[in-house]
Parts: C-alpha cells; structure tokens; sequence
C-alpha cells in the first residue's frame, strides 16, 4: 500500500535558462536536492548559451498571474520565491498575488535584470523602472530579500535605491520593508568574504562563504532558492539561511563548465 510523503511545496517565479545554470530549471533541481518540490510560473524564456544571453522573451502580466493563480488555487504552498523579472507591468502582476498570498513567505531575489530592447539607451530607461518598481512593489511585502553586497552598494551608491537617511547595507531595504536582508558575498578582507543575515531587530548572524570561482553568474538565485525551500520545510529563517549560504557555497566549490562559457554551479552536490 503506497503511503502518501509530505513534501514542502516552494512556488518559483522566473525565466527559462536553457543552460540549466539559473532559472526554473536550476531551481527545481535546488529543491529536489533540499527534500522539497518546485512548482513553476513563467516570467520570460531566455535565448543563450553559457557565455551570454542573446534576447529575452518576456511572458505578459495575464500569463503569468494566470499560471500563479490556478497553482495557487490548487496546491498548497509553503513559500514563494521571486527570481528575475522582465517588465514593471510583471512586477504589478507577481506583488498583486504577494498581497492576495500574504500569509506566504516570500524570498525576494534582487539579482541582475534583462529586457529585450533594441537599443542601449531604451534598455538602460527600462532598467531602470524595472528596478524601481520591484522596489517599491516587492521589497515591502518581502519576508527576505537577497541580494550581493556589489549589486547594492552599487545601487546605493548611484542612487537607484536611496539609503533613506540609514547607514546604507540591510537597513536601507528594511527602511523600504522588507523583514529580514541576506546580503551575499560581504569582503571582509582579500580572499575572504561573508554572507551577512540582518533580522527585523538590526541583529547579524554572519557566515564565511566561498570565494566564487572566475566566471561563475551572481550565485544569489541559488541561495535564494535554497532559502525558500528550507523555509518551507519549516526552518526558522536564521537556521535556514545559515543552511542556504552553505548548500550554496558546496555548489559552487564544485562548479563546473558544460561549454566554452562561464562556470555552472552543481546543484546537487558530490558528497566528498
């Protein structure tokens, strides 16, 4: 007689990389390897190869707020993970279902951001607003976000995101609302960096992380991932973050190339 397993549930949002290095594909495997089950919305499908992506091909609002909706409406769902996004108008339609769905932990990944545009100047205005409307729209209804210590000092510094009269770092996005900021990849001195949790009370829990290997992607989504479904089994988020930056750094100790392009984390890590 077959006996039915709970498995945590972690509803993903993001693109098709046909490299497998991000996106669903990675992610699915990511859950599958932390004892969970990944259940899919398409925001866009990206045409590369493992150097670089060449275009973008955005789903609409309506697709993706009708793939979540009819998930949602019939799987149970123990967290949310938000990956990239291709257009402010996706951004309204994913925070829409985050409000409706509050009671979900969502994990709220701020990593690179690509539009299919057709000149450099269109795709820096598009940036831009893409950025600023996950922002305004996603931050706050975030339960942690994650995010690489350049990528937001970077955005800090050319005043994407102000730091809101804060030290800048984690309370610039808790200023905005998110609850708790992971931030990857702090250096703390040459050849070491930290991956740094903040928590609602200003408290830190800091971990040494692996340096990444030369010409491996911003391994955020994957710790993000890791995050989401480690919540989802019911760990508190100190001890799911602790266990997400280490899966992550296993990962990426043991990247590997397919192609002639950049390194790709192995998800499923070789036990030593």
């Amino acid at each position: 007689m077959n006996q039915t397993i709970s498995t945590p549930v972690t509803l993903i949002f993001g693109p098709f990389d046909p490299t497998g290095s991000d996106g669903l594909p990675a992610d699915a495997i990511t859950c599958a390897a932390l004892g969970g089950h990944a259940i899919s919305t398409l925001t866009a499908v990206t045409i590369q190869d493992s150097a670089k992506s060449e275009s973008v091909l955005p789903c609409s609002a309506e697709q993706i707020d009708d793939q979540a909706r009819c998930l949602l409406e019939d799987i149970p769902v123990q967290a949310i993970k938000v990956g990239a996004l291709s257009s402010v108008a996706a951004v309204s339609a994913v925070a829409q279902i985050a409000a409706d769905y509050s009671q979900i932990p969502l994990v709220l990944h701020l990593g690179a951001q690509e539009i299919d545009t057709e000149t450099p100047t269109e795709e820096e205005d598009e940036v831009d607003d893409l950025i600023g409307a996950v922002i305004e729209l996603l931050v706050p209804q975030a339960h942690i976000v994650v995010i690489e210590a350049r990528r937001l000092n970077q955005w800090i510094t050319e005043e994407v995101m102000e730091a809101s009269g804060h030290a800048g770092g984690a309370q610039a996005l808790q200023a905005i609302g998110a609850q708790w900021v992971l931030i990857t990849g702090v250096k703390q001195r040459p050849g070491l960096q930290t991956n740094v949790l903040t928590g609602p009370e200003s408290e830190t829990i800091a971990w040494p992380c692996a340096n990444a290997p030369e010409r491996t992607r911003d391994s955020g989504g994957l710790v993000a991932t890791a995050l989401a479904c480690l919540l989802a089994r019911g760990l508190s988020v100190p001890k799911a973050a602790e266990q997400a930056c280490a899966h992550g750094s296993q990962a990426l100790l043991q990247s590997f190339q397919p192609g002639m392009g950049n390194l790709i984390a192995r998800r499923i890590p070789i036990a030593p």
